[in-house]
């Protein structure tokens, strides 16, 4: 947004009579996005960006995505492979890129977040994960690119960033099932501006002020989903899934509470109900592959017969890196990355999960 070296306030976009909003990936969560924006009754300006020409092309003319079948792109959303044409004007960016290939993406736009969106244009991300190479979350992932391509500065005033996440099954959303997200951001003015943009009468947003927290409960949680796949491949019973979900949920709210987030926060909506969703849904990605897994597939089979990035794996090496950092104990996670990475037979996980020393029960 507009701003002069005597004036840091920032203009978020529901203020704007009709403001511009740029959705950057063309996956199930982008596409869901570009559609609920694009039917806010302040009728914004939106575009919907993909780094792919023919993929673009495709969806500009048929209005359709195999990433989501029978969902229908709204005619007002324009559909763009060019950088420049996409960010021209912008006031709000939402982020559906994968966080593994954030960084990649946003050092190619930075030129074009300089040039062609308002200078202070907020940010917001609706990708979950942890970065494997920086180990960042996503949003210091973008804030970390912007800086590095010197399009903010780091003396100057931080740009503002939210996080909008929960139980959000992209197919469901694509129905317009009943929902709910919570949106956290250091600037609480902004949360309030995504809460009114992306609320509907079946989608409701609640504001938090704990980003880390949030971000975290989304990223981990992921990774436990792929575990209680594991246990629905083996057919080990509802007792061991239900089990599995309440210690995994000990060890998200270990985690964060050891980096600084709010253990409360991972007992609402962007937590444990974000976790219930991913483990138990039949169309939840991470748990999928997971249910490959446990019944004898090889994961790199799995990624190579899908459409779509599994979040959890790669983040499943970011978790146990802070996991490190922080001291945290973490069986249910390191137990998944022995599956995924350090061929471990999922059977023997399991078992040595349960011949792990017996102890009273903690949370947090």
């Amino acid at each position: 947004m507009p701003h002069s070296s005597s004036d840091q306030s920032q203009t978020h976009p529901s203020a704007i009579a009709k403001p511009t909003i740029v959705v950057l990936g063309p996956g199930q969560m982008g596409l869901v996005c570009a559609r609920v924006l694009a039917e806010h009754p302040s009728a914004p300006i939106v575009r919907l960006w993909g780094h792919t020409p023919s993929e673009c092309e495709q969806l500009a003319i048929t209005r359709k995505s195999q990433r989501l079948p029978g969902f229908v792109l709204p005619p007002s959303v324009a559909v763009e492979a060019s950088d420049a044409k996409a960010l021209r004007g912008a006031h709000l960016i939402v982020n559906s890129i994968p966080v593994q290939f954030m960084h990649e993406v946003w050092m190619r736009l930075a030129p074009h977040v300089r040039a062609a969106a308002h200078p202070r244009a907020a940010v917001v991300n609706v990708s979950k994960g942890i970065s494997t190479t920086s180990f960042l979350r996503p949003s210091e992932a973008i804030a970390h690119a912007l800086r590095e391509a010197k399009v903010d500065s780091l003396d100057g005033p931080p740009r503002s960033i939210a996080t909008l996440s929960g139980p959000t099954i992209a197919t469901e959303l694509a129905r317009c099932l009943p929902a709910a997200m919570v949106v956290a951001s250091d600037d609480a003015a902004l949360a309030e501006q995504v809460q009114g943009l992306f609320g509907t009468s079946w989608l409701r947003i609640y504001t938090h002020h704990d980003l880390l927290g949030i971000e975290l409960a989304g990223a981990v949680k992921n990774v436990i989903a792929i575990a209680a796949g594991i246990c629905d491949g083996l057919n080990a019973g509802s007792n061991a899934k239900s089990a599995l979900l309440a210690r995994g949920l000990a060890e998200i709210t270990r985690l964060g509470a050891a980096m600084g987030a709010s253990p409360q926060t991972f007992f609402g909506i962007a937590g444990v109900g974000d976790l219930a969703t991913t483990c138990f849904s039949p169309e939840g990605r991470n748990r999928s592959c997971g249910e490959a897994l446990g019944k004898g597939m090889a994961l790199d089979a799995y990624l190579a017969s899908i459409p779509f990035v599994v979040e959890g794996v790669a983040t499943t090496k970011g978790v146990m890196e802070l996991a490190k950092k922080y001291r945290v104990e973490m069986p249910i996670v390191a137990a998944v990355h022995a599956v995924l990475f350090e061929q471990v037979d999922p059977i023997d996980a399991i078992g040595l999960l349960m011949r792990r020393e017996q102890k009273a029960e903690r949370v947090g």
